[in-house]
């Protein structure tokens, strides 16, 4: 596979068909001769997981390039994505990433 790198690949899950269905964003890393053949392996991932699970992949699939073998290690960053807003920070924070109905872990800071 020359010219390969890493690739990190988002994917969206919708968990229930209930009245508050839930939903899954996950963060994958690929080896891939480019980004779409990185998304064409986690989309397939992303669907069976979605099938194992009962749930549904909604289709969104976004890639970044990480690098190569010499550039992958401790602390690279494996997914980015930026957003124009015109909300402040808190505000944008609230809507998009601390609605208060995450299932996460709490940091004490």
């Amino acid at each position: 596979m020359s010219g390969a790198g890493w690739y990190g690949v988002r994917c969206v899950i919708r968990h229930g068909e209930r009245d508050e269905p839930s939903y899954e964003e996950t963060i994958t890393i690929w080896r891939a001769a480019s980004p779409e053949e990185a998304m064409a392996k986690a989309e397939a991932e992303t669907a069976e997981t979605a099938e194992i699970l009962g749930a549904k992949a909604l289709g969104i699939v976004q890639s970044y390039f990480i690098g190569d073998e010499e550039t992958v290690g401790e602390g690279t960053e494996v997914f980015s994505l930026i957003r124009e807003s015109d909300l402040d920070a808190d505000a944008y924070l609230d809507a998009f990433f601390d609605t208060g109905r995450e299932y996460q872990r709490k940091t004490d800071g």
